[in-house]
């Protein structure tokens, strides 16, 4: 057996060995804490009822949006940046899109006016979410629920859907009606052996 070929079955062999030590076969691994669970379970549902507790206003959260640099990848007023536009400027439905930042293609999936990404969720808890888990862009997880509320609250009032000293948190921002709220449609129940989407193989 030449060397590249030993080499190969080695490393096959090792490969599937470290497969084999992840089985419950070999005791390897432990149950997570309830506490590492509940670090990782932080989805919110459209309800809210996973919401914890805290509070915040627009006016809060137009200071976070400039001090978290919120700005520098959504713009400045919230459209224009690379990142897909938060704030839909007044009367810009029928405009052409306002072009990204220079040298900066706008990124998939380009979300312009038409179509503001804080908005287009038929439900207002999809944005605490949204930003709780995955804002700002390389320090996720460092905003508090406070900072996570004001800056809900920030865009909700900048896409005229709450008034500037409504108060956020986790029983109003529920019963936010959105504008997409009538929007959107569950897709049929699946059943078992068929495709999951039409088309799909």
């Amino acid at each position: 057996m030449g060397f590249p070929r030993l080499f190969l079955v080695t490393a096959g062999f090792w490969i599937c060995q470290n497969a084999w030590t992840q089985s419950p076969t070999y005791r390897l691994g432990r149950t997570p804490t309830a506490e590492e669970i509940r670090a990782w379970d932080i989805a919110i549902s459209p309800t809210g009822k996973e919401l914890p507790s805290g509070q915040g206003t627009a006016k809060e959260g137009a200071v976070l949006y400039v001090r978290k640099g919120c700005a520098g990848c959504h713009g400045t007023m919230g459209s224009g940046g690379p990142a897909p536009t938060l704030i839909s400027r007044k009367g810009a439905q029928a405009a052409a899109p306002m072009p990204p930042m220079p040298s900066m293609s706008c990124l998939a999936p380009c979300v312009n006016d038409a179509n503001a990404m804080a908005v287009h969720s038929p439900f207002a808890t999809t944005i605490w979410d949204y930003i709780n888990r995955g804002m700002p862009l390389g320090k996720e997880g460092t905003l508090t629920s406070d900072e996570v509320y004001a800056l809900t609250a920030f865009l909700l009032y900048k896409n005229d859907i709450i008034k500037e000293d409504e108060v956020m948190d986790a029983r109003s921002l529920p019963n936010v009606k959105m504008p997409n709220r009538d929007g959107y449609a569950l897709p049929p129940a699946w059943k078992h052996g068929t495709p999951r989407l039409q088309g799909y193989p």
